[in-house]
């Protein structure tokens, strides 16, 4: 475990810069619950939910919770697919949900606005639009 738990750490590392970390006061069921409940009242549509633990545990293998809901707006992310097709690679938006090592409940997810480093994307307004989205939807899920 402890050698998941730091390879995970290494994988964050590396986008460290493009991930932001929020403190949920709720468990992790409950705050993909929350996350779930606001997309779907916005109209967005819910593609999955990964269950990491309980994939692991199919294996005999242990880990913290940790779950990641992969959600969209086919229409905006449509525009930013057909700029530079490889922007499917982040989409749809999938945000982490996990119990760290001290046992607190935490929400990663990108910051959507880093995507113009990463593609070939010129609509600056609609990233920001779509981060500070993302941010509004985590805050009230976790607050």
């Amino acid at each position: 475990m402890k050698k998941l738990l730091l390879l995970l750490g290494c994988i964050l590392s590396l986008y460290a810069n493009d991930i932001k970390i929020v403190e949920s006061k709720y468990g992790v069921s409950q705050t993909i619950h929350n996350i779930k409940e606001i997309v779907t009242s916005k109209g967005f549509g819910v593609f999955g939910i990964i269950n990491h633990k309980g994939n692991a545990g199919m294996v005999g293998m242990e880990m913290p919770e940790a779950k990641v809901i992969l959600f969209g707006n086919p229409k905006a992310g449509t525009k930013l697919m057909q700029e530079d097709i490889l922007t499917a690679l982040d989409l749809p938006i999938r945000v982490l949900v996990y119990r760290d090592s001290a046992s607190s409940v935490k929400v990663a997810y990108r910051d959507l606005s880093t995507l113009k480093k990463d593609f070939k994307l010129s609509n600056d307004k609609q990233l920001e639009a779509m981060d500070k989205g993302l941010g509004a939807i985590i805050a009230k899920a976790t607050k």
